[in-house]
């Protein structure tokens, strides 16, 4: 018999593919002689084997389960559905990566008319009991039997008012029960059956209701983001009940060793007294700091303190830990590694190097390359006088403005549109995860620090506010008042999620500043790394920017990039309209000048650093008019205007751009194409680079430009292209005298180049792989068609696991990478190889250009501090697989 179920003290925290990650760390826990309630996990292939039997619980599972549960109620001396000394239980999922918010959980489990008669009698506070009971059945009826909450809060709300109260701690036993006997009319209305009394049918229902949340809507949406595997599965955690509501002398919270916003190492969270664990974090009561358990529980805040110290040095990570105080009694319910902003991620692992705690490598592995984009994005500029509307918590840092929206459908649809949008909200739920995805921010009026909100906002770097109270939200007429200020659907407002201020419109921003720690991991990544990181920059100002963040160059310079300028594109246009040589060389002498001001300026911006120029690569189309404005206007001055001189000249355009019309503009005449048929261009952009290089050495830098032809299918293309390069060299190095050193080489983005690099190598000092085109001519995709039509719908499908365009696609376009690279070097093996597509930012695609022996990656300014460490990782890795 297949092992499907464990009890707590069968397990350990290495176990959390069987167990799932809460699992294994309850069963750590109690390992280790923590507080621990006891109980059992059902493992995740137990989730699995459910849905290889359409969704069944197996004899074998039943089963077992029924044995753990008999061991779990002689552990407790308690029995589910006693009369007497009923065992009460939480089914809570457990996945193996945590999925905050994204599955399902049932406390209070095995309440019923019987058993809570006996939870009055036992604990002598009839009140506590009843109020149980009726959490049980509304969060059971919600989870399992799937009647939307909506209608028990309604009437629960109802028999407030009627009964003059204004919050639920003044509800007595009888009207709990008044509250039970119409929530049991809800799920009759609702379900057609009565609510299920006997406890082992309740169980059962639960975990099935478990298993099935691994697939509703808002985990696939969460797996797809954070990229977990589907086949995974969850576990199911089983475990006995403490109460946190019995009295003043119990409680419930959720803590976490250090703050999970700044990184400092400070005990961080907040606690409710005599209330149940979902209280803190539902938003319906307003939590205190942890800080003042202190002052109430002075003794279980002590203990608390010392488990939090045990547990994190026992993890050697940031602990977010659930607990529970039951008559003065601790009781940890849970910890797992705490989500963290990047700002915290960073200090977190640098300090925890120099306290002893982790070494340099696993201080590294600790913070995700992801997440340093948080750190490069800008907030608010503190010199600019603004008012503040209203401040509530500040729940995740950094600084956004955009459009208020109160519903998370729309947040999305408008979203797509193209606007940036606020969500606003009461509170969120994990319904809202497309909302949340599409915001630029969150604002909640209520809940706290570790709400729903403010935990997924943290996890994906958005700026959070929450628990604002002073926001009176009328979701029904789409608009939020703060006194005499109402602010409507669609207005702009700017929040700082670091400070939780919200003003009215918009703010001016500035950009970041990077912190000591930050420079310090990056300064340990490039001691580890052996992949070189440059940059893509086409302006001074953006190689500036590169070198700031640690480029080791720029490994693409696009050069058709520097004439979209308003001022050339007239002469870029006479080049490409040009009737004969002598026209086109009047043009390219005007261009020449410019071109060599652009080269002088990046290569002094680089100082030094290696330069790879790729030379003119623009689909033609592009520079020119547009032909159907250009019909419109010809079509009019042939009724209006017939004779006159301005006809003829659009008339001579029109007929020009129809010649060089061109059905897939992308794979038209672009590239080296447009070098072999007019060498004059690139012959103008190769002296513009060996003049700017001269420059340079006259001011006694030495700059060795790396000259890139794109586009290339055949070595004789290149071959050509090269002699244009070498020609340009020696003409510029007889004018000047000054020797220049240069490479030349090719960008590999069509496939033919890849499968015939041995013979391209020959006429190749490089290759770069341009793997934006290189996917796209693999797959037969337009990338714009493919993004906008059908591409998401392949990937909601699992046609594909990822966007090509933004994780590289390995087993594809990452084998023509593999064998562009092998061919080449068997030709030539001192080649250097790089990719300059958006992959070069990208983390799994940095490994994989790190395992394949490539030089260096080349990405976004802004993507440079995340390549470092992502190569840094990719090196760590590698090293521990060869030690295995």
């Amino acid at each position: 018999m297949t092992k499907l179920v464990y009890m707590f003290d069968e397990g350990k925290r290495d176990m959390k593919e069987t167990l799932g990650g809460k699992g294994a760390n309850l069963a750590e826990m109690t390992r280790i002689g923590l507080p621990v309630p006891f109980g059992f996990t059902i493992s995740t292939q137990a989730c699995n084997t459910y849905y290889d039997s359409n969704r069944k619980i197996t004899g074998e599972l039943k089963e077992q389960v029924l044995s753990s549960l008999k061991q779990l109620e002689e552990t407790t001396g308690k029995k589910l559905g006693d009369p007497g000394h009923p065992l009460l239980v939480s089914v809570r999922s457990g996945a193996v990566f945590s999925m905050p918010g994204m599955m399902d959980t049932v406390l209070n489990l095995g309440m019923n008319d019987d058993t809570v008669e006996a939870m009055a009698k036992l604990t002598n506070n009839a009140r506590f009991a009843y109020d149980s009971y009726r959490r049980f059945i509304q969060m059971f009826s919600d989870v399992v039997l799937e009647v939307d909450v909506y209608f028990f809060e309604q009437h629960l709300e109802e028999v407030r008012e009627r009964k003059g109260y204004t919050s639920d701690p003044e509800m007595t036993a009888e009207d709990w029960k008044e509250v039970i006997t119409g929530y049991k009319n809800i799920v009759k209305k609702h379900t057609k059956r009565t609510f299920p009394e006997d406890p082992k049918e309740q169980l059962f229902l639960a975990i099935q209701s478990v298993f099935d949340s691994w697939n509703n809507q808002r985990a696939i949406i969460y797996r797809r983001l954070n990229k977990i595997p589907g086949h995974l599965g969850t576990a199911v955690n089983i475990q006995s009940m403490v109460f946190g509501n019995m009295g003043d002398d119990s409680g419930t919270g959720v803590a976490f060793t250090r703050d999970p916003s700044t990184g400092e190492s400070i005990l961080y969270g907040e606690y409710l007294i005599n209330a149940q664990g979902e209280d803190v974090v539902a938003g319906i009561r307003t939590p205190q700091p942890i800080q003042t358990l202190q002052n109430d529980m002075p003794d279980v805040f002590q203990q608390f303190i010392d488990t939090c110290k045990r547990l994190e040095s026992h993890y050697g990570d940031m602990q977010d830990i659930e607990f529970t105080v039951e008559r003065g009694n601790l009781f940890i319910l849970q910890t797992r590694n705490g989500k963290r902003t990047a700002q915290a991620a960073i200090r977190m692992a640098v300090e925890m190097e120099r306290e002893g705690i982790i070494s340099k490598t696993e201080a590294l592995l600790r913070v995700d390359p992801d997440q340093l984009n948080q750190l490069l994005h800008q907030r608010i500029d503190d010199s600019y006088e603004f008012t503040r509307l209203v401040k509530g918590l500040p729940a995740s840092p950094g600084a956004a403005t955009g459009h208020v929206v109160f519903d998370s459908d729309d947040a999305e649809a408008l979203s797509q549109e193209g606007k940036k949008v606020i969500l606003v909200r009461p509170e969120t739920t994990p319904d809202d995860i497309h909302g949340i995805v599409s915001a630029e921010a969150i604002v909640t009026s209520r809940g706290g620090m570790t709400s729903h909100a403010a935990v997924v906002a943290r996890g994906m770097g958005k700026a959070c506010i929450c628990g604002c109270d002073g926001l009176k939200i009328d979701l029904k007429n789409k608009q939020f008042r703060v006194g005499d200020t109402v602010v409507n659907y669609l207005d702009r407002i700017t929040i700082d999620g670091g400070t939780g201020e919200i003003m009215l419109g918009d703010i001016p921003m500035i950009a970041p500043e990077l912190s000591e720690e930050f420079q310090t991991l990056l300064q340990w990544a490039d001691e580890k790394r052996t992949l070189g990181v440059r940059t893509n920059a086409d302006t001074p100002e953006d190689a500036k920017k590169a070198l700031e963040f640690g480029a080791g160059g720029i490994g693409l310079c696009r050069t058709e990039h520097m004439f979209m300028d308003a001022t050339r594109i007239p002469i870029v246009r006479d080049m490409i309209l040009a009737e004969n040589l002598d026209e086109r060389m009047a043009a390219l002498e005007k261009l020449l000048p410019m071109q060599q001001g652009d080269f002088t300026e990046i290569f002094e911006a680089m100082n030094g650093h290696p330069v790879t120029v790729r030379l003119l690569d623009p689909p033609l189309h592009e520079f020119l008019p547009d032909k159907e404005e250009l019909i419109v206007d010809v079509t009019k001055l042939q009724i209006t205007n017939p004779s006159s001189h301005e006809l003829k000249e659009k008339e001579q355009l029109l007929k020009k751009v129809r010649q060089l019309d061109e059905f897939n503009p992308m794979l038209g005449h672009r590239g080296c194409r447009l070098g072999m048929v007019y060498p004059e261009i690139y012959m103008m952009q190769a002296k513009a680079i060996f003049y700017a290089a001269a420059d340079l050495l006259n001011k006694g830098l030495v700059m060795e430009p790396e000259v890139m032809i794109p586009l290339v299918g055949h070595v004789n293309e290149l071959k050509a292209m090269r002699q244009v390069v070498e020609e340009a060299a020696d003409q510029i190095e007889q004018e000047t005298g000054k020797k220049i050193n240069y490479t030349v080489g090719t960008m590999i983005e069509i496939p033919r180049a890849a499968l015939t690099a041995d013979e391209i190598a020959t006429e190749a000092d490089f290759f770069s792989f341009g793997t934006n085109d290189l996917t796209q001519t693999t797959f037969g995709f337009s990338r714009d068609d493919a993004e906008s039509k059908f591409l998401q719908h392949y990937i909601e499908q699992n046609t594909l696991p990822e966007n090509p365009f933004m994780v590289l696609d390995q087993e594809g376009v990452g084998k023509l990478v593999e064998t562009g690279v092998k061919l080449g070097r068997e030709t030539k093996p001192s080649l250097k190889t790089g990719i300059c597509g958006e992959h070069g930012g990208e983390k799994s695609s940095i490994e994989f250009c790190f395992e394949k022996g490539l030089d260096y990656v080349s990405c976004s300014p802004y993507r440079v501090p995340l390549a470092r460490l992502a190569a840094a990782q990719a090196t760590i890795r590698h090293k521990v697989k060869i030690t295995n």
